[in-house]
C-alpha cells in the first residue's frame, strides 16, 4: 500500500483538486491508498488571522468568517454534482463551520484566545477540506486522525507518542479500506483528550507517521513543484529537478529553507526505509524527486544549494571562555529554555568567541537572554555584551558526496571571493555532508547564482553582459551576440545575458535578459542616464558573473572601470583611454583586477581584432622577453599614403578617408598621430616597460599650426601641402619606397613618425587600412613575430570584443 499526502495548493482550487481525484482513482486501481490533506490553501493563515480580529475586539472577524464559509460552499458546488452526497456534505460542513463560528464569538466576547482554543481553531481547516474530499472521491472513507494520532506535553509542547501512536495506527486501519481519507496536521493529547497538531506543515508528519507505522511500499507528497529544485527557482532561473536524494541530503536541503517537505516528515520514513517521492499535482507525469538511504551511481558531489534569510548572527565572546567547561551549555541551554531556535553554531579555535545564527525575529528576545545569563561576567569585563548583526543571509550547499571530494571548501570560498562576497562565519560537521556560511543578506541572491554555476549544477554557465555604447562598434557586437546566442547555447552549454544596454543618454536593464530584437526601442522608452546613474544601477543589480563591455570613446566611461573592478565586475573596453591614461592608473586598474580575480581585458585597443595584446601576454608568460616593437597602427593613414598619387593629392586623400568613414570626424585626430601614440603606450605597457604618452617622441608630418586652428580654418590650408607631399613622393616613388606612418618601442624608448620603407621591408606592401606589428623578442630575434590584417571597422573590433568575452567565458 502507499501514503498519499496532498498539501495545500493541491487542494486549493477545482483544478488541483480535481487533478488529486483523479491521481488518487488511479494509484487505488494499483494498491490500496491512504490520502492525507491538509487545509484548503491559505484557509490555516485565515484561520488564525481571524482569530486575532476576534480576540482585539475587531468586528472584521465576522466577515474574514463569511469569506471561509463562502470558500467552502463554492468549493463544494464547483466539484460535488450528485445532489444527495452534495446535500450530506453541507450538512457536515456547516455544522462544522457552525461549531468554529461560536468558538470565534466566545474569543470576541471574553477577549482570550489560549493554546488550547487556537488549537482548536486551526483544526478546522483540515477536518473541512477532507470531508470534502472523502466525499469526491467514490468509495473513500473518512477516519479522524485525532483518534489515533496522539501527542503528550513534554517541555511546553506538544510531541507525538510514537509509541501509541504507531500502535493505534495498525489497530485503526487493520482492516484497510481500498481509498482511506484522513486530515493531516490534527491530533490529540493522550492524557486530556484536547484537539492539539503536529506543527505548521505538520500534513507531511501525518503521512509519514501512518507510512512507518503500516510499512508502506511508499511515502508520495504531491506538492505545486516538481519536486527538490537544485535550488530556489525563484532566485536561479536555471536550478533543475533533482531526480534522486538520500535521506541525509533531504532532511539537510529542508533544514536550510527547502520548503518541499516538513523536516520531521523524513525520520519516521528513514527508520522504516520506505522511500518518499516528491510529485506535482499539477504535472503528474513528471517523475519528480526520489528520496532514499542510497543513491546509485551518484558522481555530483553538491546535490542542492538551499538559504535561510532574514539570518542575525549573534556573537558571545570574552576572554573568559577560554579553556572554561559549560560555556556553551549556558548558551544553548538559555536559548532553549526561552523558545528560540539555533541553525547553525560557529566557534573559533581559540574558544574565545561562539557564533550562532538565529531568525531576525528571535534576535532581540535571544541578546536579552543571554545579556540577563552573563550579566555577571559582563559587569566584571570577563565577557563582553551580545552582538548582534542582523539582516544576513544563511546558505548551505549539501551533498553526501562531498566527504569523497578534496577541495570543495577552497572551490567554495574562492568563487565566493572572485565575486566579492564576504563570508561572515561558516561551519562545517565532520560528516561533510553540508557547509553552512553566512553572507550579507544583500549578497544572497549573487551568492546563490553564482555558486549554483560554479558547481555545475546550471545547466549552461551564464556571462551577464553590460554593454554601454550602441553606436557602430556597440551595434555590430550586440548583433553578433543575438546570432551566435543559440550555437553557443547548444554547442559550448554558454548563455551570453546582456543584461544592461546604455547609450549616450538612456539606459536599460533586466536581470532576467534584454530582449536584443527590439533593444534599440526600449532605449527609446526608457529613462534618462548618465554615467553616474550607469554605475549605481550596475552596483545595485549585484549580478553575479558580471562583465562591463565599453564599446564607447568616453573619458567619463573609462573613469567608472575602477569602481566596476573593486565591485568584482570585469571589464572588456574597445575604448583605449583607461589603458592609455596615466601609468599610475593603468597600473591601478589591472592591480585591482588581480586582486579582485576578474579581468580588464582591451585586446582590441590596437589593431581591432587582431590578436596583438594577447600574443605579447603569452610571449611574456612563457618567459619570453620583448625588446623590440615596429608597427603601423593607423589604418586611417595607411590608406591615405596608399592613396596618394600623382592624380590624387595629400589633401583629396585626407577628405577621402574622412568621407568613406576611415578617419575620425574630425580627421586632425589621426594626423596629429594622438590614436597611434595611444596604442604605442598600450603595447609597451604590456610589453612590461613603463611608459606615458608624454614620453613618446613625435615626428609628424603636418605642421603643428594645422592642429591649432579652427576645423574650417584647417581643411582652406590643407591644400597648400600638396606640392611639398608630392615633391617627395616622386622623390619616394624614384627609389621605389613607400610612406609609412610607425610606431617604435626599442627597449623602453618610444617614437612615432613618418617613415620611407623600400620593397624589401614588411610595410611595404601594406594595404588599405590594414594594421602590421613586428615583434623582436630574445627569442624572435632574427626573424621577428609579424601579425598582420585589418586594423580597423566596426566588424572586426566588434569580433575582437566578443573574443575577449568568450576568452572571460572559458576560464
Amino acid at each position: 500500500m502507499k501514503v498519499l499526502k496532498f498539501g495545500g495548493t493541491s487542494v486549493g482550487s477545482v483544478k488541483s483538486i480535481l487533478s488529486l481525484k483523479n491521481i488518487v482513482e488511479k494509484e487505488a486501481r494499483q494498491e490500496p491508498v491512504i490520502v492525507v490533506v491538509s487545509a484548503l490553501g491559505g484557509i490555516t493563515d485565515k484561520l488564525l488571522n481571524t482569530a486575532q480580529l476576534a480576540l482585539n475586539g475587531d468586528q472584521n472577524w465576522r466577515m474574514e468568517f463569511d469569506e471561509m464559509v463562502d470558500r467552502h460552499h463554492k468549493m463544494i458546488d464547483a466539484i460535488i454534482s450528485n445532489p444527495t452526497s452534495r446535500e450530506q456534505l453541507f450538512n457536515t460542513v456547516d455544522s462544522l463551520l457552525d461549531q468554529l463560528k461560536s468558538i470565534y464569538f466566545g474569543v470576541y466576547l471574553i477577549h482570550d484566545l489560549s493554546e488550547k482554543t487556537q488549537d482548536a481553531i486551526v483544526s478546522y481547516g483540515e477536518r473541512l477540506s477532507s470531508n470534502i474530499v472523502a466525499t469526491l472521491i467514490k468509495g473513500a472513507k473518512w477516519f479522524d486522525s485525532r483518534k489515533f494520532i496522539k501527542t503528550e506535553r513534554l517541555n511546553g509542547k506538544h510531541t507525538l507518542d510514537s509509541d501509541l501512536t504507531y500502535k493505534l495506527v495498525k489497530k485503526t486501519f487493520s482492516d484497510l479500506p481500498h481509498i482511506s481519507l484522513v486530515p493531516g496536521f490534527i491530533s490529540r493529547d493522550k492524557t486530556t483528550e484536547r484537539t492539539t497538531n503536529l506543527g505548521r506543515g505538520g500534513s507531511d508528519y501525518t503521512a509519514a507517521i501512518i507510512a512507518a507505522a503500516l510499512d508502506a511500499e511508499c511515502l508520495e507528497i504531491w506538492t505545486d513543484v516538481d519536486g527538490f529544485m537544485t535550488a530556489d527557482p525563484k532566485v536561479i532561473k536555471t536550478a533543475y529537478t533533482i531526480n534522486e536524494l538520500s535521506y541525509i541530503e533531504a532532511m539537510e536541503l529542508c533544514n536550510f529553507g527547502a520548503k518541499v517537505v516538513y523536516p520531521p516528515t523524513i525520520y519516521p520514513v528513514c527508520v522504516k526505509n520506505i522511500p518518499i517521492r516528491v510529485k506535482n499535482t499539477f504535472n503528474p507525469d513528471n517523475p519528480g524527486t526520489v528520496i532514499k538511504q542510497k543513491v546509485e551511481n551518484d558522481l555530483k558531489p553538491i546535490k542542492g544549494i538551499s538559504s535561510i534569510s532574514g539570518t542575525t548572527l549573534i556573537t558571545v565572546t570574552g576572554l573568559s571562555m577560554v579553556g572554561v567547561r559549560g560555556v556553551n551549555r549556558r548558551i544553548f541551554t538559555t536559548l532553549a529554555d526561552n523558545g528560540i531556535s539555533v541553525f547553525m553554531v560557529s566557534q573559533a579555535s581559540s574558544e574565545n568567541s561562539t557564533s550562532i545564527g538565529v531568525r531576525d525575529q528571535d534576535a532581540a528576545r535571544a541578546v536579552e537572554v543571554l545579556n540577563a545569563e552573563y550579566a555577571k561576567e559582563i559587569e566584571t569585563g570577563a565577557m563582553f555584551p551580545m552582538h548582534a548583526e542582523s539582516g544576513l543571509a544563511t546558505i548551505a550547499i549539501v551533498g553526501e558526496n562531498m566527504k569523497h571530494t578534496p577541495g570543495i571548501a577552497g572551490k567554495l570560498f574562492g568563487t565566493l571571493g572572485r565575486s566579492g562576497i564576504s563570508v561572515i562565519a561558516c561551519a562545517q560537521g565532520a560528516s561533510e555532508t553540508n557547509i553552512s556560511f553566512v553572507v550579507d543578506g544583500e549578497s544572497l541572491r549573487k551568492s546563490l547564482n553564482v555558486l549554483h554555476d560554479s558547481f555545475f549544477l546550471s545547466e549552461y554557465k551564464v556571462l551577464n553582459l553590460f554593454i554601454c555604447g550602441v553606436g557602430t562598434v556597440g551595434g555590430m557586437l550586440i548583433e553578433q551576440i543575438k546570432s551566435q546566442y543559440e550555437e553557443l547555447k547548444d554547442r559550448s552549454r554558454l548563455k551570453l545575458n546582456v543584461v544592461g544596454i546604455a547609450s549616450s543618454k538612456k539606459a536599460i536593464y533586466n536581470r532576467d535578459g534584454i530582449n536584443l530584437d527590439n533593444y534599440h526601442e526600449l532605449l527609446e522608452q526608457s529613462e534618462p542616464s548618465n554615467p553616474d546613474k550607469l554605475k549605481a544601477n550596475i552596483l545595485s543589480m549585484n549580478i553575479f558573473n558580471s562583465v562591463f563591455v565599453d564599446c564607447t570613446a568616453s573619458k567619463d566611461i573609462a573613469g567608472l572601470y575602477q569602481d566596476f573592478l573593486e565591485h568584482n565586475i570585469s571589464i572588456i573596453a574597445a575604448n583605449k583611454i583607461a589603458a592609455s591614461s596615466t601609468y599610475e592608473n593603468y597600473a591601478l586598474l589591472k592591480q585591482t583586477a588581480l586582486q579582485r580575480g576578474v579581468l580588464f581585458r582591451f585586446e582590441t585597443n590596437v589593431g581591432a581584432g587582431l590578436p596583438i595584446i594577447g600574443t605579447i601576454n603569452d610571449l611574456r608568460h612563457s618567459g619570453d622577453k620583448i625588446l623590440k616593437i615596429e608597427a603601423v597602427l593607423s589604418g586611417t593613414l595607411n590608406f591615405i599614403f596608399n592613396e596618394l598619387s600623382a592624380e590624387v593629392p595629400f589633401s583629396e586623400t585626407v577628405k577621402r578617408a574622412k568621407e568613406l568613414g576611415y578617419s575620425e570626424p574630425d580627421p586632425r585626430i589621426d594626423l596629429s598621430g594622438t590614436d597611434v601614440i595611444r596604442k604605442l603606450v598600450i603595447l609597451s605597457r604590456e610589453a612590461g616597460y613603463r611608459v606615458d604618452v608624454a614620453d613618446v617622441k613625435k615626428e609628424l608630418f603636418v605642421p603643428a599650426d594645422f592642429f591649432e586652428s579652427t576645423i574650417e580654418d584647417f581643411w582652406k590650408a590643407l591644400p597648400s601641402l600638396d606640392k611639398d607631399f608630392e615633391e617627395r613622393r616622386q622623390l619616394l616613388e624614384a627609389q621605389h619606397k613607400r610612406w609609412r606612418f610607425v610606431a617604435t618601442m626599442e627597449r623602453g624608448e618610444t617614437k612615432v613618425s613618418l617613415k620611407a620603407v623600400g620593397m624589401d621591408h614588411p610595410f611595404y606592401n601594406l594595404e588599405g587600412s590594414n594594421n602590421i606589428v613586428l615583434l623582436t623578442t630574445e627569442r624572435y630575434k632574427e626573424y621577428p613575430m609579424q601579425i598582420q590584417g585589418y586594423g580597423a571597422g566596426a566588424g572586426v573590433t566588434a569580433a575582437g570584443v566578443f573574443a575577449n568575452i568568450m576568452s572571460i567565458a572559458n576560464i
